[in-house]
């Protein structure tokens, strides 16, 4: 197939780029070309600024594809400039979505369940929600092949999200004690970039899939206690658990507890708005930031704004392995001892953490 990647130099992107050669495909992708990246000779680049409409028009219009991969759109005008173009020319359009959008209590979450549209929903998660609204209107309408995908937590060699796994490494390797919120009996769930390329490559063309979402991530969920152990096989080391008190975590959670909040040291580009940022700084989303940035300082926790500390965050992926027949190849064990490798023997191992956060809890605790 002639495959568009829109975006491509980075991490899931990156990884969807590698798996589409293997298979053969014919694969372009189009960026603003200032990432360098490690992508294969053969593929095709277009320069362009997808917040440039016209620079767009004028480097896409008129060209054609079996499927365009968006993994770079966070904005619904992401999409409509997409739907413009591609209208009557691309055989399958694949956009990734986020997890994030998720108001439900069921466990595990299905693609049926309800979304959080709500004071709670932060901007990344509702204009990810407006992006699948348009193009599930586009595909009722008339008839626009799009699939929506759904990721959760995703691990991985060359991450861009430094504070995930790569800061629980850090820790290990350098002994620091480990804060896990209560009894560490809640479970997360994460999924491999390589799998989730896979998954991605054999969703193309498939006409069942048009007008769907598919949730994507690993086969199994964990407890946050089995999670670190993990993290510490991948590492070699013993850890040093403290179990944070669910008296203590709550003060925290709702803010009760006053301490130092450090703010994420890498992550990706989203583009929020000013007026996010500033909401994001003051009033009631300040709260919900502050969940963010002290999960952080813990243990991942997906969609902090929407689930409580000590809810599990579990999705099913039975639509996706029952229509499209995908499998997922990583245990969560596999794809930390991955994640750890590449981490190990990159310069990321290098990274500098500020600690001051999880040093007032161990502080507050005694410890």
């Amino acid at each position: 197939m002639r495959v568009l990647v829109m975006g491509g130099t980075q991490f899931n992107g990156l990884a969807l780029v590698h798996e589409l050669v293997r298979q053969g495909h014919e694969v372009t992708v189009c960026n603003r070309g200032r990432t360098e990246s490690d992508i294969p000779d053969s593929v095709g680049r277009l320069v362009a600024d997808r917040t440039d409409h016209e620079q767009l028009r004028t480097v896409l219009g008129g060209t054609e594809w079996d499927c365009v991969h968006d993994v770079s759109a966070y904005h619904p005008e992401d999409v409509d400039i997409m739907m413009e173009l591609f209208r009557d020319a691309v055989g399958h359009y694949v956009f990734a979505s986020s997890t994030v959008t998720y108001q439900s209590q069921n466990r595990p979450i299905t693609e049926d369940d309800p979304d959080d549209r709500g004071e709670t929903q932060i901007e990344y998660g509702l204009h990810k929600l407006l992006c699948e609204d348009r193009l599930f209107a586009a595909h009722a309408d008339w008839g626009f092949p799009a699939t929506t995908v759904p990721f959760s937590m995703v691990l991985g060699p060359h991450n861009a999200m430094t504070d995930r796994e790569q800061r629980m490494f850090a820790r290990l390797r350098t002994g620091r004690p480990i804060l896990v919120p209560g009894d560490g009996s809640t479970r997360l769930q994460v999924g491999d970039v390589d799998d989730q390329a896979r998954a991605l490559e054999q969703l193309m063309g498939r006409s069942a899939t048009f007008g769907r979402r598919y949730n994507l991530t690993g086969a199994e969920s964990v407890t946050r206690n089995d999670y670190i152990a993990l993290c510490a096989v991948a590492v070699g080391v013993d850890a040093d658990v403290h179990h944070i008190p669910a008296d203590v975590m709550e003060g925290l959670w709702r803010g009760e507890r006053s301490i130092d909040i450090v703010q994420q040291s890498g992550a990706l580009d989203i583009r929020s708005s000013g007026n996010a940022k500033k909401q994001d700084a003051q009033g009631p989303r300040a709260m919900l930031r502050t969940r963010f940035m002290l999960c952080i300082n813990l243990v991942q926790h997906l969609a902090p704004n929407i689930h409580w500390w000590d809810q599990d965050t579990s999705f099913s992926i039975d639509r996706l392995q029952t229509d499209v027949g995908w499998t997922p190849e990583h245990t969560t064990a596999s794809m930390l001892d991955r994640a750890h490798t590449w981490w190990r023997d990159s310069n990321r191992a290098d990274t500098t953490y500020d600690w001051t956060t999880e040093d007032q809890i161990l502080a507050m605790l005694g410890s």
